[in-house]
């Protein structure tokens, strides 16, 4: 339903409860005495809960954090609608931050050809250089590696020699 956060309980801690609220306030900065004057959970809380699902990336976690301003994210599971944990912004810096030689063994691992692909991390970001036979094993491949952890973003380079995605309209 929702979630009590940090910035819920400095709102409370901060505010000087009024009986009245001036009707000059800004419609939020009204709602936010309103919240702040809460003695229950349900009227304290934010909602509804900003959540995500077990099998969500850290990265869309990350932005979802960012752009909500929060500070952690119940994971719920999708099939009985319960909390199985929580992912806080921590745990999701401590993802970001690894040290550039672990990304880069992960990477090493999924490529088909280690010495024919040139690989350079910068903070997180990977660019990928190389050639493969077909377009498809080109995306797979960016894909894969989208997927280490450590990983906030892929830059392809990597050339290929036929385009298995191409369509060709019916009727030529």
């Amino acid at each position: 339903m929702g979630v009590v956060s940090e910035d819920d309980l400095r709102l409370k801690a901060a505010d000087t409860v009024r009986p009245s609220v001036p009707i000059s306030e800004s419609r939020r900065r009204q709602q936010e005495h309103r919240k702040a004057a809460g003695v229950t959970a349900a009227q304290l809380m934010t909602s509804p809960a900003i959540t995500v699902a077990p099998g969500t990336s850290v990265r869309d976690a990350a932005r979802l954090m960012h752009a909500q301003r929060v500070k952690q994210l119940p994971v719920i599971d999708m099939t009985t609608g319960r909390i199985i944990g929580t992912l806080h912004q921590r745990d999701v810096l401590r993802v970001f931050t690894r040290p550039a030689e672990e990304p880069a063994a992960d990477i090493r691992a999924v490529l088909p050809d280690p010495a024919a692909f040139t690989v350079d991390i910068h903070q997180g970001v990977v660019t990928i250089g190389g050639v493969v036979e077909w377009k498809s094993q080109a995306l797979a491949l960016t894909e894969r590696i989208r997927l280490i952890e450590g990983v906030v973003d892929v830059r392809s380079e990597v050339t290929f020699d036929k385009d298995d995605l191409l369509i060709v309209p019916s009727g030529m």
